[in-house]
């Protein structure tokens, strides 16, 4: 991986910005103009309160000599897959160079997928082949005196196919397991006499841990290095909704406001096929609470909701989520059947609901029931752009309320120009396999 991150992406960058082995650019035109990768390198740093902690480090600015130092192969790779299309849209005099850059991120998301498919070796072996051929067309120009411009890296993307072939997906022998669990155990050194000693007493201790969480259901227990704050915290979860937990603080019914009792009670009318009329009858206020965080298991992502959100300098945007539902296409033609068709959505979740509905036989619910609502700020208008395919969004739209069980992720965002965001949705179309250390986690 770090072929990708560290060697072909770095050759890339120092031939836009003028530093790549003293060479201009020949008869091409790919370098980009005074104060451009400035200017990305700022849009790069800024984005980091809108993106998750989950999704890795804060981005820092790479336009600089500090900011270059301090970027890993892993913050590389998020930056080529999600951030790098974005900041680098229409930035190049030539478009031919962006979407030269775009097929090197394409083929290196492909060659993370979790699973590979035999066709799509041969896509990613076809794929190389034609991006170092384009790539010797644009920076070598079949000049003899720039035949700096083809490193030994370069002809190394030949036999990426290769590697897959023989050891299966990258992230089976890629690097970042090992350098993190190196860093892991680097701190356990505690005598300089006796180093291996503190290793093997850390590491007996650490799986004997593990095995217990493992054996007794103890993994939000001991956890070994915390999870985003929450011990101590109140919680609440129900059999009904088994694969999410709310934490505090929690807030009772006094704290909610008509608009929104109105769109709850617009949201069951939905869900039972009812009028409005029938819902408000039955619906009682002083059941529903709100709270300020939803955390989703099995190493699922940890929700905030804005309207109980701090606003801390340092504070890391995980309110914005990605969220599907069932849409009835024939919704304006009462006399046709209903033909539901799952769609993605992006929104912000401003509130946590917690409603008991009690028993009512008229809408076929006999017994008293519990529901974990969403209420959302949707997304308006959101298109594809850029060559990635990216989800764009100008404005905020209307509020809706939807069950909990349709979220389905957190999302990050990047503004991409003064009226436009780019939502970065690692689980959507874009979904890469990404290293996840077991117990490492990173306030937001």
């Amino acid at each position: 991986m770090h072929l990708f991150f560290e060697n072909v992406l770095q050759v890339l960058i120092n031939l836009w910005t003028t530093s790549f082995k003293g060479l201009d650019q020949g008869t091409g035109s790919y370098e980009l103009l005074p104060g451009v990768w400035d200017a990305i390198g700022t849009t790069t740093a800024s984005c980091g309160n809108t993106i998750p902690s989950s999704f890795g480090q804060r981005p820092v600015n790479i336009a600089t000599d500090a900011g270059r130092k301090a970027s890993t192969a892993d913050s590389w790779s998020f930056w080529l897959l999600y951030l790098g299309p974005v900041v680098l849209h229409n930035q190049f005099t030539k478009r031919v160079y962006y979407d030269h850059f775009v097929k090197f991120a394409s083929l290196v998301m492909l060659c993370l997928e979790f699973e590979i498919k035999r066709s799509q070796i041969d896509v990613i072996r076809q794929g190389f082949a034609e991006w170092v051929e384009e790539f010797e067309r644009l920076y070598y120009q079949y000049n003899p005196d720039r035949l700096s411009t083809c490193p030994l890296t370069i002809h190394a993307l030949l036999h990426v196919a290769d590697s897959i072939e023989w050891c299966g997906p990258a992230w089976a022998y890629w690097s970042f397991p090992t350098e993190r669990y190196c860093n892991r155990i680097q701190p356990a050194i505690k005598s300089r006499r006796y180093p291996w000693a503190c290793i093997d007493i850390y590491i007996t201790d650490y799986a004997v841990l593990s095995i217990i969480k493992m054996n007794y259901d103890l993994g939000e227990t001991l956890r070994m290095q915390g999870q985003l704050g929450s011990v101590g915290r109140k919680r609440f979860s129900h059999p009904s909704y088994q694969d999410c937990i709310l934490l505090s603080p929690c807030r009772p019914y006094s704290s909610i406001t008509q608009f929104h009792h109105d769109k709850i009670v617009v949201h069951f009318s939905t869900r039972f096929k009812t009028d409005v009329a029938s819902i408000r009858q039955y619906y009682k206020r002083d059941q529903v609470e709100q709270w300020a965080k939803v955390r989703f298991t099995d190493d699922g992502d940890d929700i905030k909701a804005a309207s109980m959100d701090g606003d801390s300098e340092d504070r890391r945007d995980v309110t914005y989520i990605r969220y599907d539902m069932l849409i009835d296409l024939n919704a304006r033609h009462f006399n046709r059947e209903e033909d539901l068709q799952k769609q993605q959505f992006y929104g912000q979740l401003q509130n946590i609901f917690v409603v008991r509905f009690p028993p009512t036989i008229t809408i076929g619910q006999p017994t008293e029931e519990l529901y974990i609502l969403a209420g959302i700020r949707k997304c308006h208008d959101v298109k594809l752009k850029n060559g990635m395919r990216m989800p764009y969004y100008a404005k905020m739209g209307g509020y809706e309320v939807v069950d909990m069980s349709c979220v389905q992720c957190v999302v990050g965002r990047i503004k991409a120009t003064q009226n436009h965001w780019a939502i970065v949705d690692r689980s959507g179309a874009l979904q890469r396999s990404y290293y996840v250390c077991d117990d490492t986690s990173l306030a937001d």
